[in-house]
């Protein structure tokens, strides 16, 4: 796909990968609408990156919200060309200590936003002449369970299998999917799901976006379908 002048959705724009996604693509000549709940972080984000990058503040969660939204912002002669499923939250914890409340919100934020987004954005696809792509941001914990990780393994391993379906059944309709599987990104995430917080072994935003705008920029009847990234050497430097 040759970016410039293409139009993406990305979610969980505010920080993050999601931050380093827009930041990529605009950088392309994209027009990235970024979707986030925090407006002050959207705000800040255009302010540095200008007029190609349009904050929407979206709770994905929300299906009604977001149906109305894209129905507002898309018709025939405004058509999304990439969609980049990137939000994301994770609680660590035991599964005896893990609160219904908490693992509700995981399941609502990582596998239903998806696909409620999705699910709209899809027609509006198979209407534009032009190859299409969705990018679904998994994550390791989506190939491989982990203690204290099982809610999170849960909703990263059903947007795995949430993929490869729609792999499937969107490649006739000139719609490519992938999925990407991240291990350890110095984010702000790592503060705010009791892990740890960030360390300098930890992939950086920046090199996590190259990738995407690698897949992105593929030939038209070429796929990477899944695309899994570590750190070559994940342990904190203050480990002995």
């Amino acid at each position: 796909m040759n970016l410039s002048k293409k139009t993406a959705i990305v979610t969980g724009a505010s920080s993050g990968i999601g931050k380093a996604f827009s930041q990529a693509l605009v950088g392309k000549d994209v027009t990235v609408y970024g979707l986030a709940r925090r407006m002050n972080k959207l705000q800040e984000l255009k302010t540095e990156l200008g007029e190609r990058f349009i904050p929407v503040q979206m709770d994905i969660t929300d299906f009604a919200a977001i149906e109305g939204w894209i129905d507002r912002t898309f018709n025939d002669n405004h058509l999304p060309d990439i969609l980049i499923n990137n939000a994301g939250l994770s609680t660590f914890g035991k599964v005896d200590e893990l609160s219904v409340s908490e693992f509700h919100t995981m399941v609502k934020t990582n596998v239903n936003g998806v696909f409620y987004i999705t699910r709209k954005v899809v027609p509006y696809m198979k209407n534009n002449p032009e190859v299409c792509h969705i990018i679904n941001i998994s994550s390791i914990a989506g190939l491989v369970g982990n203690p204290q990780l099982s809610g999170y393994n849960t909703t990263k391993f059903a947007v795995r299998g949430f993929s490869e379906a729609l792999f499937k059944e969107l490649r006739y309709d000139g719609i490519k999917v992938s999925c990407m599987y991240p291990g350890s990104i110095a984010t702000e995430f790592f503060d705010t799901a009791n892990a740890g917080g960030t360390h300098p072994n930890m992939m950086m935003p920046g090199d996590v976006a190259s990738t995407l705008i690698h897949l992105l920029e593929t030939p038209d009847n070429f796929l990477i379908d899944e695309v899994t990234m570590r750190p070559l050497n994940p342990k904190s430097p203050n480990d002995k």
